[in-house]
């Protein structure tokens, strides 16, 4: 009999690596490398990270569906998921055991979506809201990840890995901005970084991005051996993103999407692993 809920266990963990697939071509191959367990926990948690993300990024409003509603109704979704131990849905169930498996906190949940329902109201940020933004957008994304890699809680200096993993999920979330500045500002009407983006403003926010992903790289050696070739690599990647975004000016990045070319991806994830060992 448990073999039909092996099964479906199975058919879930496929289902959430297919989100991360979809929507994140850098993320998904930092995952590839990380150990099987890590990988599908890592995955599963993603998936229900990423359905947020696209409820208040204009998929529920396409869809004429109000994303307040549905953006409240999915956290309760998420928040209670972990009680039962079968879902219809593929993506709770995967993230259902996932929790479970790795004692996840309800609280960094909580955090995560006061952030998203930030984005149903469009305004330009102030330094404080965006701060805010950012612990519950990013930050308490890289504390649950440091979670799943340790899930007995047996971690080696861990004031140290979790200000590593808070200060990579912040450097991802403000490339991330960058990168995303003319569509969060034309079409969805947010201003994490004000209304305009001039190349002084940029410069100051890739000096913090090069100081945050700097305080990450000194955590990595404190990680599991099946953990610190896939985070390495996401480094790696998004440096690259941000030295991208050095060299290209402000009004060109408000524009267009940089990306990181596959072939690049490919030599920088297989150095960051060769650096850090898998």
């Amino acid at each position: 009999m448990n073999s039909y809920l092996s099964r479906y266990d199975t058919m879930a963990d496929r289902a959430a690596a297919q989100v991360i697939a979809q929507y994140s071509t850098s993320f998904s191959l930092a995952t590839k490398v990380l150990a099987p367990g890590v990988r599908r926990d890592i995955r599963n948690f993603y998936a229900v990270v990423r359905i947020a993300d696209e409820i208040v990024d204009g998929a529920a409003q396409q869809a004429y569906a109000d994303p307040e509603t549905l953006l409240n109704a999915y956290e309760e979704q998420v928040l209670q998921a972990p009680n039962q131990r079968f879902h219809t849905d593929p993506v709770l169930h995967a993230w259902a055991n996932t929790y479970r498996r790795c004692r996840l906190n309800a609280e960094h949940l909580e955090a995560f979506f006061a952030s998203m329902r930030a984005d149903l109201n469009p305004h330009a940020f102030s330094p404080a809201e965006l701060e805010t933004y950012i612990y519950g957008s990013a930050e308490v994304i890289g504390l649950m990840c440091l979670d799943i890699f340790f899930p007995e809680r047996q971690t080696p200096h861990p004031e140290k890995l979790q200000r590593g993993a808070r200060a990579l999920g912040a450097a991802f979330q403000r490339i991330n901005f960058l990168r995303d500045f003319g569509e969060d500002q034309g079409s969805l009407g947010r201003a994490y970084f004000g209304r305009m983006l001039d190349d002084d403003t940029k410069h100051a926010i890739t000096t913090t991005i090069h100081t945050e992903l700097d305080q990450a790289l000194e955590a990595i050696p404190l990680l599991p051996r099946g953990v610190r070739g896939g985070v390495a690599a996401a480094e790696a990647l998004f440096r690259e993103l941000t030295e991208i975004a050095e060299r290209t000016p402000a009004a060109q990045l408000t524009q267009q999407r940089i990306s990181v070319p596959q072939r690049r991806k490919i030599a920088l994830t297989a150095k960051a692993i060769a650096r850090v060992g898998l």
